[in-house]
């Protein structure tokens, strides 16, 4: 197996193990019977989170660049044959995604084009799902699959007037003009965006490929700058060796990398080939491509170490014949391990911190639970092996203390139930300022005045006082969250002075995330329309689908916002409210307990013997828990591990 296709395999098996190890504690908490509501929601989403973990490699390029040929070289020479079309011209038409979903037969779903005639975003249309068309793929055979896989290259031939009103075509254009033929006819794509599932083993383990159609449909597919590409993990920018960085890659490069910087993008310098020359020696071939990559990487702005000169074409040749020599002079190899290097260890990094800190933080608060009922344990035994061969009055006396100290805890529960009051209020008041709710007043007034804007100046003002108005909005959340944050730990220092307690602080949290988000929304919408006059119908119709775009990205920024945040919020109370509880029945026992062995109603010795137990079982379950969790610890450590199904530890 290739060592691309092995990382990725491995990369999947670690994850596999983690969301194992991760399951394994939660089935041991619902034995024990130990697993809060609120935990299990945390651990939940963080199964979830594993579940549909995604490893997004975008390809960008003009057409004609031999995008679709790099991946099949990559990604596809198993099959003995090219499964993406690759010939001269264009080959793919509209932005496709290439993934797995095991709940969806293998097939390919496409938008028609005649959805840019309406409002509302590919993202929008993909929540509708009965907009698509659906076509099957015979997965058995590669032949099918290429014949299928031509859907993606589909046109059609429209009037200019209909291509105008899907901002596919601008008067303006000298070089769309001419395209135009006798009858005022245009040909398009006959597809705004495809997704195909595809059950192949990379796939499966979470690769998603996004291949896009160049600089056309970068432009006026605005979510191609705005989420599908900035959200990738890599981003391999296709170049030609022979022409080198033209005007036209300049521009796709600039609407690709936004303010995103450089951190995950690789610039690919494909046939190489064309560069080799029987009259020159290999030192001088070799200077050339030397000099295409010094010329690229300073066009670029972009480290020479990220430029790759490549031939997919041949590459793709020496995998099928197996030919290590030419495999070797293709460069793919290069590639492939520079690809590694950038996705997986990252990629794994976040997972990692994501899911395991999650996970620790549960078993800290259970761990805070178990300690308090061993002390509390520990503590009864000591009181009640002293009353061994005393009187009466003395165990009438720690009776009466029992119970007075059960009375006086209740004070503590009566201040649980203030913080909640007072945290309900602080977090409703939080929640109103950035629920979706609240997006949609500016949305509404911002469209308002886009509509009454007659010079591009004026909808500049009302595109910036949008940003403005939603970061600003996101900026008062964080001084309430901040206000949150500090009540929390106002109550748990209290319970730390009068009880002893040592709670974990609040998890941190803020909204800047969400704020870069929006900056990077507001950055491309800029790098569309900045300095774009817009005098035209048709460049307003394009302005208004950018827009949408611009609200859809919105909304999906303050619905994850929201939930993170009400996340947050549940998250606070609850490892105070566990203590409480532990407190309180260990009260209720110790009370108890006291009271029959005063009333003769059990044995003093009895007692001890189910308290030495109860400390048995606590000191068991904290011994259990530490290997789960440092079970966990170590699958997440490691770089790259097989499935383990420890069924000791769940069997403790």
């Amino acid at each position: 197996m290739a060592p691309l296709a092995s990382s990725f395999e491995r990369y999947g098996n670690w994850r596999d193990s983690l969301a194992a190890a991760i399951m394994q504690l939660r089935q041991w908490l619902e034995q024990t019977q130990t697993l809060e509501a609120e935990s299990a929601r945390r651990i939940d989403v963080a199964l979830e989170r594993l579940a549909q973990d995604k490893l997004v490699i975008a390809f960008v390029a003009e057409f004609s660049r031999g995008k679709s040929e790099l991946i099949n070289a990559i990604f596809f020479a198993d099959y003995g044959k090219r499964i993406l079309p690759s010939s001269a011209g264009r080959t793919t038409m509209c932005p496709t995604e290439l993934l797995y979903d095991d709940t969806l037969p293998p097939c390919i779903r496409a938008l028609p084009i005649e959805t840019r005639g309406r409002h509302g975003s590919t993202s929008d249309f993909k929540r509708l799902g009965a907009e698509w068309q659906v076509f099957p793929l015979d997965t058995t055979s590669a032949d099918g699959m290429l014949e299928a896989f031509k859907i993606v290259a589909e046109t059609t031939r429209v009037p200019v007037a209909e291509a105008k009103s899907y901002g596919l075509y601008d008067a303006d254009d000298p070089d769309q003009s001419v395209t135009v033929d006798k009858n005022g006819q245009i040909q398009i794509s006959k597809w705004r965006h495809a997704v195909i599932n595809f059950p192949h083993p990379l796939l499966k383990h979470g690769l998603v490929i996004l291949d896009t159609p160049g600089l056309n449909a970068i432009g006026t597919e605005p979510e191609l700058t705005l989420s599908l590409v900035p959200n990738a993990h890599a981003v391999l920018f296709v170049l030609a060796a022979d022409t080198g960085v033209t005007k036209s890659d300049l521009d796709v490069w600039r609407h690709v990398v936004g303010d995103a910087g450089h951190r995950n993008h690789i610039a690919v310098l494909n046939k190489i080939d064309g560069l080799w020359d029987a009259l020159k020696t290999p030192g001088e071939m070799e200077m050339e491509v030397r000099r295409q990559v010094s010329a690229v990487a300073a066009t670029l702005e972009l480290d020479p170490m990220r430029v790759f000169p490549v031939s997919a074409q041949k590459g793709l040749v020496a995998k099928v014949q197996r030919d290590e020599k030419l495999l070797q002079a293709s460069r793919l190899p290069l590639l492939e391990e520079a690809l590694i290097e950038l996705l997986v260890p990252a990629k794994q990094k976040i997972v990692r911190d994501q899911t395991v800190s999650a996970v620790e933080r549960v078993a800290a608060e259970l761990r805070q639970a178990l300690n308090a009922r061993e002390r509390n344990v520990i503590e009864q035994l000591y009181e009640l092996r002293s009353l061994q061969g005393k009187n009466q009055s003395s165990i009438e006396r720690m009776t009466q203390r029992a119970v007075a100290e059960q009375h006086e805890f209740e004070e503590v529960v009566r201040r649980i139930v203030a913080a909640r009051l007072v945290h309900s209020k602080l977090s409703e008041k939080l929640f109103a300022g950035i629920r979706v709710a609240a997006l949609r007043d500016q949305v509404v007034a911002t469209r308002d005045r886009m509509k009454k804007s007659k010079l591009s100046p004026q909808l500049s003002v009302a595109v910036k006082d949008y940003f403005a108005s939603l970061r600003a909005m996101f900026r008062n959340a964080n001084t309430q969250i901040l206000e949150i944050e500090q009540m929390v730990l106002g109550v748990q220092r209290r319970f730390a002075e009068d009880l002893g307690w040592a709670l974990s602080p609040p998890m941190p949290f803020s909204l800047d995330t969400y704020i870069a988000d929006l900056e990077r929304a507001e950055h491309a919408y800029k790098s569309q329309f900045g300095p774009l006059a817009v005098l035209t119908t048709e460049k307003w119709r394009l302005m208004e689908r950018f827009f949408d775009t611009v609200v859809s990205k919105s909304r999906e920024i303050f619905s994850t916002a929201e939930r993170d945040t009400e996340a947050w919020i549940k998250s606070l109370l609850p490892p105070i409210e566990t203590q409480v509880r532990e407190q309180r029945s260990q009260l209720r026992k110790r009370a108890e307990s006291v009271s029959k062995i005063r009333d003769a109603q059990g044995s003093l010795d009895e007692r001890i013997a189910e308290l030495e137990d109860a400390l048995e079982d606590a000191q068991s379950k904290l011994g259990t828990l530490k290997r789960l969790t440092d079970r966990i610890l170590d699958v997440g450590e490691r770089a790259q591990v097989e499935e383990v199904v420890d069924e000791e530890a769940l069997a403790a």
